[in-house]
């Protein structure tokens, strides 16, 4: 199996990356940027491709200054919960009746569970939401998805809002599983986001499989 190094650095190799990179670069020299350029990438060093179960996709990076850390919802453990991941931990507890581990709002250690903390949109502009909206991002995470669809077996996705769900369409369903809600985000969470109880499907389906259950 190939590693995440070995799969960007194919991408990066590629036309439209290219590109990408030469807009982000600018960027990064000329306005403020999140998250910090070395954090891009960091939920594929995260969790290593052999040990993913799961994957959450979210939009984009929080735009709010030291929130975002290249994980998806997830914030230093410094910086107060973000309203969506407020929704998050309200979920697992009335999914679960537990608290989550992840109080605090650093999903790290959901990544080293197996669970790749994925946006569709890798970089923000600060305050600007969806201001990297296609530049390159989608293409790239697109092929990010298709290479597990193709390559891993009896991955779970959490799709969370329209423009992960859109990425569904990439997804082969008879070997892998989908599970869909609106954005945990208050503007959208009361309209099926709380009460999915996605955490524990997850788990049930990881049993299942024979495989360890996520300690959420």
């Amino acid at each position: 199996m190939q590693s995440w190094k070995e799969i960007i650095e194919h991408q990066k190799s590629q036309e439209y990356f290219q590109k990408l990179k030469s807009t982000i670069e600018h960027q990064y020299e000329t306005t403020r940027i999140y998250p910090p350029k070395e954090k891009i990438f960091a939920a594929f060093s995260k969790t290593p491709l052999e040990t993913l179960k799961v994957v959450i996709l979210g939009q984009d990076p929080y735009h709010g200054e030291g929130q975002a850390q290249g994980l998806a919802f997830s914030t230093p453990v410094d910086i107060p919960n973000p309203p969506s991941m407020v929704n998050i931990l309200k979920e697992i507890e009335s999914d679960l009746g537990i608290v989550s581990i992840c109080q605090n709002g650093d999903l790290t250690p959901w990544a080293n569970q197996g669970v790749l903390l994925l946006n569709t949109i890798l970089t923000v502009k600060a305050n600007q939401p969806k201001s990297h909206h296609n530049i390159g991002w989608e293409i790239f995470t697109d092929n990010i998805i298709t290479h597990i669809s193709n390559h891993c077996e009896n991955i779970i996705f959490l799709l969370w809002g329209s423009n992960a769900i859109a990425k569904s369409a990439f997804i082969n369903k008879t070997h892998h599983f989908i599970l869909t809600a609106p954005h945990p985000s208050p503007l959208s969470a009361y309209r099926g986001f709380l009460g999915c109880r996605h955490f524990s499907q997850t788990n049930a389906l990881l049993q299942r499989l024979g495989k360890t259950p996520i300690v959420w």
